[in-house]
């Protein structure tokens, strides 16, 4: 942020004053920590990913833009959560998240088993060409939401009820033959967000093939959503980032800490759960 502001919050600490080559040589560490975390080598495999972008208004070539920046969360296979990737965007489309994916192999990821993001046709391109033999699982909470933007105010309730119970089913097919049910018995009346879920309902049910995974960590990018919000508790007291640099030197810095809480906090999915889901894999292929 600016030198005006760091002053002020440096008087609110009881510091009388505050030079701009001391705010330099603050935002220099910082900038040090931020590009050591974001370049720093990666494993090998990473079964699950979870990619998001986050949208702020950042000042760009004298205008003040929005302006994408794509995180990416992976899941090792000792079952920790860690963030992979802070990385900044001009577009959202294929090129720039594979670009993203790029670093990260540049850094040492080879492979993935589950991406899961949202339907964004630049980012599933982009996964589809970037980790072969790796399954795509669409966001069932975005999907809910691009069903039920076809149905009206007064019946979303009633809807989403029995919309959720497709990925409720106890396996891939009961969770098949739901749906199909339930398209036939609503068809009519809601086509158009019937239309929508027949369309990606094969997509949303990818979890099934990774069980005994607990479909709630993998079925949706809900662990990215949550971040993302905590993520604009801190943005928002900026409002128009002065440059993408502060951006994510902001971001980076909060997500470190993040980081760090992950990587000595419980496994998010067992080692053990994750080496059945191995197996499983190696079988199907064989």
């Amino acid at each position: 942020v600016s030198t005006r502001k760091i002053e002020k919050l440096a008087k609110s600490l009881g510091i009388d004053s505050i030079s701009r080559s001391q705010v330099s040589q603050i935002t220099k560490e910082l900038n040090d920590q931020v590009q050591t975390f974001r370049t720093r080598p990666l494993k090998n495999i990473y079964p699950v990913l979870w990619v998001d972008a986050l949208y702020e208004k950042i000042r760009y070539d004298h205008r003040v833009q929005n302006m994408a920046v794509a995180i990416v969360i992976g899941l090792d296979e000792t079952g920790h959560r860690d963030v992979l990737a802070v990385e900044p965007m001009q577009e959202g489309s294929k090129c720039t998240y594979k670009a993203v994916f790029e670093k990260l192999k540049q850094r040492g990821l080879e492979n993935a088993w589950l991406v899961v993001s949202d339907a964004h046709k630049g980012l599933v391109k982009a996964i589809n060409e970037s980790f072969l033999q790796c399954a795509w699982q669409r966001c069932k909470v975005h999907f809910m939401r691009n069903i039920l933007a076809h149905i009206p105010a007064k019946k979303k309730a009633w809807f989403v009820g029995r919309l959720k119970q497709i990925w409720l089913q106890p396996d891939y097919d009961s969770a098949r033959e739901y749906a199909h049910f339930f398209i036939e018995s609503v068809g009519k009346s809601y086509p158009e967000a019937t239309a929508v879920l027949e369309d990606g309902l094969e997509d949303s049910l990818q979890f099934y093939d990774f069980t005994p995974i607990d479909f709630r960590k993998i079925a949706s990018n809900n662990i990215l959503e949550r971040l993302n919000r905590e993520i604009r508790r801190q943005t928002t007291v900026v409002g128009i980032f002065p440059s993408m640099d502060s951006y994510i030197r902001l971001v980076t810095t909060y997500l470190i800490e993040y980081s760090e809480d992950w990587s000595m906090s419980h496994c998010y999915i067992k080692p053990d759960t994750l080496q059945q889901v191995q197996e499983k894999r190696q079988k199907s292929v064989a």
